[in-house]
């Protein structure tokens, strides 16, 4: 989860030449960690994760992957930038840890982006009201009281 919420951050802020030389990266891989920031992403989260879920997430990502590096001439597989999610991810990670065991919210002084930190406070808020009992086909829809919930229609 860290990645994800990191990788958000990472298009969003991006990541200038003065920043890297400020961090010791060789000159000869500057123009490939550079990244503008401002970039737009999508994010989605599920109560539930199930084959069927899986699926249409992987083939919804994967088009808007290639069609969108298409339109805009972007590199949409560039290694480069992943590196860069997975550097954020290390902060996120600690933030998370410490939030999730005191039972507070990211906050603005945090040093994340207003949309990364409403994202990870909705994960956390879940994360801290999914309390399983014992092992069952349970919806989550059954475990989380929201309006927004809504089980598939094999469900019903």
């Amino acid at each position: 989860m860290c990645n994800f919420f990191a990788q958000a951050d990472a298009l969003a802020v991006g990541k200038t030449d003065v920043e890297l030389r400020s961090e010791n990266v060789p000159t000869f891989l500057i123009p490939h960690k550079t990244f503008t920031g401002n970039r737009p992403s999508l994010s989605i989260m599920l109560p539930a994760l199930n084959a069927y879920s899986t699926g249409q997430l992987l083939a919804i990502y994967e088009h808007r992957v290639a069609v969108q590096g298409f339109v805009w001439g972007l590199n949409s597989f560039d290694q480069w930038g992943v590196e860069l999610g997975k550097v954020l991810a290390s902060k996120v990670r600690v933030s998370m840890s410490q939030k999730r065991t005191t039972g507070e919210l990211e906050g603005s002084s945090d040093g994340f982006n207003s949309s990364t930190t409403a994202m990870l406070n909705r994960y956390l808020k879940g994360k801290a009201q999914l309390k399983y009992a014992e092992a069952e086909d349970v919806f989550p829809c059954d475990l989380i009281d929201s309006d927004e919930c809504r089980p598939p229609t094999s469900y019903v």
